[in-house]
């Protein structure tokens, strides 16, 4: 009888000990390739905090790739709580083609669901055989161009569009003009690897190229990291606003049980902490008082955007960058 009333007594303590204890959850964020350092610091913020606020132990997967790819492997079955891609138009294939999230999914988040941007930028070796200073420079006989591949590639995809928009507002809507430059840059390609890091370690390491065209993040670490001293950044008078969005996957998030810390875990990137980490990794942050603070570190620069010189993102993949599209047009003819 003592030995059983003694364990009805521990029994609350036992329930108050799991309490406290809390769940073990696990996440698993699909990203595009120039986030990796950044969401190892942001997974550590945000594990610390969903911790202090709930008891949970929280784990945290984070898949880098090209963003064109990693949109593909979740289509076909990698079962991602959240995805933070280079391009709105890879999330929305998860809907278009899967239906694994709304079509409304850019609504449900500040900024429509892009907690930071960037722009695309030029990186040069100092010193080098060529220096460029605007986009015509790029198209030079003789100008060596490393850039990734548009197919498998988010940021690519924004740097064609970049090219192709400036050369669309210096020909006065011309599109064949514009084409024309673009198909001539492309010309001066010698390799695309399938992600934005990847084609960085080209020119970096591999020493393969005269300019780099990619990233102002990507570009910021070279300079002030292993490239300092070795390479230089330039800015062009105009170029485009990057936006990369996120979204929570409802499907998975659901069948896992995950939702709510899924959105929690998008809606820290945009809290004050998380807005400071983005500048320190050279995202430039949506947040106006972690942009104002971190002001020398990004150089104002004239930029367009998608919506006004290709009307949305959707209209943009279907005319440039889907089967058959200008994109695989100018690629056949650089065989």
């Amino acid at each position: 009888m003592i030995r059983s009333l003694c364990f009805v007594c521990v029994l609350p303590v036992l329930a108050a000990l799991t309490a406290q204890a809390g769940k073990i959850v696990s996440l698993l964020n699909v990203s595009y390739d120039p986030t990796r350092e950044f969401y190892q610091e942001i997974d550590a913020a945000f594990v610390k905090s969903w911790k202090e606020k709930t008891g949970d132990d929280l784990t945290i997967h984070v898949s880098n790739g090209g963003s064109g790819k990693q949109a593909r492997a979740v289509i076909e079955g990698d079962e991602a709580d959240v995805v933070t891609l280079a391009v709105a138009s890879d999330i929305d294939a998860l809907h278009d083609r899967a239906g694994l999230l709304p079509a409304n999914w850019q609504q449900r988040l500040p900024s429509n669901s892009c907690p930071y941007s960037s722009t695309i930028v030029f990186l040069e070796r100092r010193g080098g055989r060529v220096h460029v200073h605007d986009w015509d420079d790029l198209a030079r006989p003789g100008v060596s161009v490393i850039v990734p591949n548009p197919k498998t590639s988010g940021g690519a995809r924004w740097i064609y569009l970049a090219a192709y928009g400036w050369a669309l507002q210096k020909n006065h809507g011309d599109n064949q003009a514009a084409r024309r430059f673009v198909e001539q840059l492309y010309r001066n390609v010698p390799v695309m690897d399938e992600g934005a890091r990847g084609a960085a370690t080209t020119f970096v390491q591999r020493g393969i190229g005269d300019v780099f065209i990619g990233w102002e993040n990507d570009a910021l670490l070279v300079v002030n990291g292993i490239g300092r001293g070795h390479f230089d950044i330039e800015y062009p008078p105009e170029s485009i606003r990057t936006e990369p969005p996120v979204a929570v996957v409802d499907k998975y998030a659901d069948e896992h049980g995950t939702r709510v810390v899924a959105e929690a875990y998008l809606q820290f990137l945009y809290t004050p902490a998380a807005q400071e980490i983005a500048a320190q990794h050279y995202f430039r942050p949506s947040l106006e008082e972690a942009a104002r603070r971190h002001a020398a570190t990004f150089p104002p620069v004239k930029m367009f955007t998608v919506e006004e010189m290709f009307g949305s993102w959707k209209q943009a993949q279907k005319t440039h960058f889907d089967e058959g599209g200008i994109f695989d047009q100018i690629a056949r003819s650089r065989r």
